[in-house]
């Protein structure tokens, strides 16, 4: 089931395409918490997603450009605002399409479903882990702070996935030894504590302090925000 995240601060109109999406097949979520709509992408890991322009905190724009920062995931604006320049100013600032208020729910459905097509026929979709604004794509395997990307080894980044996949929960010493066995010949504590610190170092040096937390005598952790 396609899921579709619905940026709206109009609830009567994010209610009724929520549930014209759902009707279609698609599984639908409203953004709660207009102040961190990034925090909510992660979490829903939407495959479309619809955004107003004028949106209190930040305009749709920001959110428009966030997002790209971190996934192509097709975003479609729907607005009000037609005007050439703002739907001129949509494309340019990544989406892939624009339709204006009032609008037929079939025709923006229409619209979702053709996007849906193009974008996933022939992939998987995302899978993305968000933390304390760090995004980790599985599916390049690339992590994502303040729009820079930070390199990491092979070994750094099944480590930051098995612990962002966990995240708020203590993964032992044995699960992620375990965890890199999969690829690699032999793995030993020693291995493992040398990869940890150099993925800390990383961390630190990206803005990311004391992202990784040691439980002694049991494993690490990354703590939930």
């Amino acid at each position: 089931m396609y899921r579709l995240m619905i940026t709206e601060d109009d609830r009567g109109i994010a209610e009724a395409i929520a549930k014209q999406a759902e009707v279609w097949g698609l599984e639908a979520h409203i953004t709660n918490d207009l102040r961190n709509v990034m925090t909510e992408f992660a979490g829903f890991r939407p495959h479309i997603v619809l955004l107003d322009i004028a949106l209190p905190f930040y305009n749709g724009y920001h959110w428009c450009q966030a997002i790209r920062k971190v996934s192509k995931v097709p975003i479609i604006f729907i607005s009000s605002a037609s005007d050439n320049m703002n739907i001129v100013m949509a494309m340019n600032m990544g989406a892939d399409d624009f339709i204006a208020k009032p609008f037929d729910q079939s025709v923006l459905t229409a619209k979702i479903q053709a996007l849906l097509r193009r974008a996933y026929d022939f992939s998987e979709g995302m899978t993305l882990l968000e933390n304390k604004g760090a995004f980790l794509d599985t599916g390049d395997g690339t992590l994502i702070y303040k729009g820079e990307k930070i390199l990491l080894s092979k070994n750094e980044y099944r480590i930051l996935q098995c612990l962002m996949e966990n995240k708020g929960r203590t993964v032992s010493r044995e699960k992620l030894m375990e965890r890199l066995w999969k690829t690699e010949v032999f793995i030993d504590e020693n291995t493992l504590s040398v990869n940890v610190n150099r993925l800390r170092k990383k961390l630190d040096a990206a803005g990311l302090e004391n992202f990784i937390t040691t439980k002694f005598g049991v494993g690490y952790i990354v703590e939930q925000e």
